[in-house]
């Protein structure tokens, strides 16, 4: 393990004030202590990037702790079992957990979960066959509650979040249609995915490209933006419509934006929730069995930005705030 000895970890070391920028974080080289009885280390292949870490990032009331200044930045990770002193793991497994912003992760074990890797690409276990998809799952199955026919709306269309909220209502029987940035996303959106279509939102005509999307109005919508997108969609939504509010990008970085919710819940009787998918563990291994199931049947689509390197994690994570990645985007690690 002579390559194993020193561990290069990315640390959050201050608050973001506005917008967040590369200075909040720090590349660091620390030695690796020898595993205790009961430990496993992990070689990290992957890192997950999602939209959530900007909030852990300020000091600020929310549903989760913020991240500690000086500590490795969060993040889940797959990768391969390097060393182990814990009976339930041994070197060569791999697994998925949280182990941040760094290549070799130490763990007590009870956080690691082994994965299958031979039908399923270690990847998509940070994507569609992980917190994304069960989020996407949770959102879709049990808050908006598809019915055949109906017309799902999807923001974020091409994420790692929204392209598999978008497959599933597809197979549940409804006119999906997503929305998303920019004509290349919106053609992978119909093309490859299967939406019935897809609206630009950056073409500058998002009401009435929604709306002719949408003739017959919106019955479910999955959001993952907020601000004008929300208005849009909320402006279209019909009488008894079901919201699933998993994100709002548009406003996480020191920028947050109006909502005409209030006056529409009302009178079109909306429901609107919103959801944290990490509350909701009871259901976790049935969505996972059922989007492993259907990525290895070649039923469920995703796409990957991988970013190469630790030291390129706070720019990927930057640039995906401001939707400069296409569908998920991870770290490669090694």
């Amino acid at each position: 393990m002579a390559d194993a000895q020193i561990n290069r970890q990315i640390l959050l070391v201050s608050r973001p004030q506005g917008e967040a920028t590369a200075s909040n974080f720090k590349l660091v080289e620390t030695p690796l202590e020898p595993l205790a009885e009961g430990e496993v280390r992990v070689r990290n292949h992957y890192l997950s990037l999602d939209p959530y870490m900007r909030g852990r990032m300020d000091d600020a009331k929310s549903y989760a702790p913020p991240q500690p200044l000086n500590e490795v930045m969060i993040g889940g990770t797959v990768g391969v079992v390097s060393e182990s002193r814990n009976a339930a793991f041994k070197a060569g497994d791999s697994v998925v957990g949280m182990l941040g912003w760094q290549e070799y992760g130490t763990s007590d074990g009870k956080s690691l979960n082994k994965i299958d890797t031979s039908r399923v690409p270690i990847s998509a276990y940070l994507g569609a066959v992980g917190m994304p998809g069960v989020t996407a799952w949770y959102g879709l199955n049990c808050i908006i509650e598809p019915k055949a026919g109906e017309t799902v709306v999807v923001s974020a269309a091409s994420g790692a979040v929204g392209s598999v909220v978008g497959q599933l209502a597809k197979a549940a029987g409804c006119r999906v249609v997503g929305i998303a940035g920019g004509a290349d996303k919106c053609r992978y959106v119909v093309e490859t995915l299967g939406f019935d279509a897809c609206v630009d939102y950056k073409a500058g005509k998002l009401r009435e490209d929604l709306k002719a999307a949408a003739p017959k109005g919106i019955d479910g919508y999955f959001e993952n933006v907020g601000g004008e997108v929300l208005n849009a969609v909320l402006a279209r939504m019909n009488a008894f419509g079901r919201i699933a509010v998993c994100g709002m990008i548009s406003g996480y970085d020191g920028n947050p934006q109006p909502m005409d919710a209030p006056r529409f819940i009302l009178t079109q009787r909306l429901k609107l929730q919103g959801f944290i998918v990490y509350e909701h563990l009871d259901v976790w291994p049935q969505a996972l069995k059922e989007l492993g199931e259907r990525i290895a049947a070649g039923q469920l689509h995703f796409r990957e930005s991988i970013a190469e390197g630790l030291e390129s994690a706070p720019e990927a994570l930057l640039g995906m705030l401001h939707g400069k990645n296409f569908g998920k985007q991870l770290v490669k690690l090694i």
